[in-house]
């Protein structure tokens, strides 16, 4: 049981993650950028930004992310959709496919449907317990006439 609800957790994790992804993996496009720090204008603090173009239209978006450490003219790969480039993100591991609040939700979730089930085939009732113990299964012929 627990091998099979966890390959569960980790298909449907794998899909959520592969076709949630905003901008779009499938339709996006990469290319490179250049993190440079910049003053935010509402709290004053420093913040790195990748800044790339496309065409003649120059672009920057935010590259901060937590556990992800970036460096003042660090190239970074980035990934936008042509129709609106101006939500691109950052394209890696950490930060893209995997994000903190996903990572945490889906854990919990998994956790607790998983106690959810122990409990509810924890203690069966003496009438089932004695009705899977006279189970047979009736002899079925492999074809039909």
């Amino acid at each position: 049981m627990y091998k099979s609800i966890t390959i569960l957790y980790l298909v449907c994790f794998t899909c959520f993650i592969f076709f949630t992804r905003q901008p779009d993996y499938l339709d996006g496009e990469i290319t490179t950028a250049t993190i440079q720090w910049v003053k935010d204008s509402t709290n004053k603090q420093s913040i790195p930004k990748a800044f790339f173009s496309i065409g003649k239209s120059y672009y920057a978006v935010d590259a901060r992310y937590v556990l992800r450490e970036l460096y003042e003219g660090q190239k970074v790969a980035v990934i936008y959709e042509a129709s609106q480039p101006q939500k691109a993100a950052v394209y890696s591991w950490w930060g893209y496919w995997m994000t903190v609040g996903e990572l945490v939700g889906s854990l919990v979730l998994f956790i607790v449907l998983f106690q959810v089930a122990v409990a509810v085939t924890k203690n069966p009732t003496a009438e089932s317990l004695l009705e899977q113990l006279d189970y047979n299964p009736e002899k079925k012929r492999r074809y039909d006439d």
